[in-house]
């Protein structure tokens, strides 16, 4: 069975190839991320950035305990933002909210708790799905990926 240490370093090594990932469909494919895919890619760092004080840390029972809790929490808000993504891009088209202003936009002319609220509701360019794997569109592989490590994060608290 893996240490506690391999499998933060492993959450980590994965968070890092997400980020890569996404760096490569933003500047090689050129595939403008909507606000949305911005937000998700905050949280894979931010869970990313956890597991990898865990293993600089290297804690014992308590502390495996509180990265364990740390990283899959902030994983399951990772999940609730992919998940509300994968629902705007499976509206009816009618139903399809419009195109809103930019991230950076919102963000230097709104208070910071009406910027995310607004990028929460989501817009047009949120709906569409601009690439696509086995049927799953990007927010769908980032909702598989944030589930992964959920369950490997909240997997270390039952270890012994």
């Amino acid at each position: 069975m893996l240490a506690s240490r391999s499998l933060f370093l492993l959450g980590f090594l994965f968070c890092a190839l997400m980020l890569g990932i996404a760096a490569y469909f933003q500047f090689v494919e050129h595939l403008e991320p909507c606000p949305l895919c911005i937000l998700q890619r905050v949280f894979t760092l931010f869970v990313g950035l956890i597991m990898l004080l865990a293993v600089i840390h290297n804690p014992k029972t308590v502390g495996i305990k509180v990265y364990a809790v740390l990283a899959g929490l902030v994983a399951l808000v990772g999940m609730g933002i992919s998940a509300r993504h994968v629902w705007l891009q499976n509206l009816p088209e009618d139903q399809v909210p419009s195109c809103g202003p930019g991230l950076n936009f919102m963000l230097e002319n709104f208070p910071l708790a009406d910027a995310i609220n607004m990028v929460m509701r989501g817009s047009g360019e949120c709906a569409e799905v601009v690439w696509s794997f086995m049927g799953l569109s990007i927010p769908a592989w980032t909702l598989v990926a944030f589930t992964a490590l959920a369950a490997l994060s909240f997997g270390q608290i039952f270890r012994k």
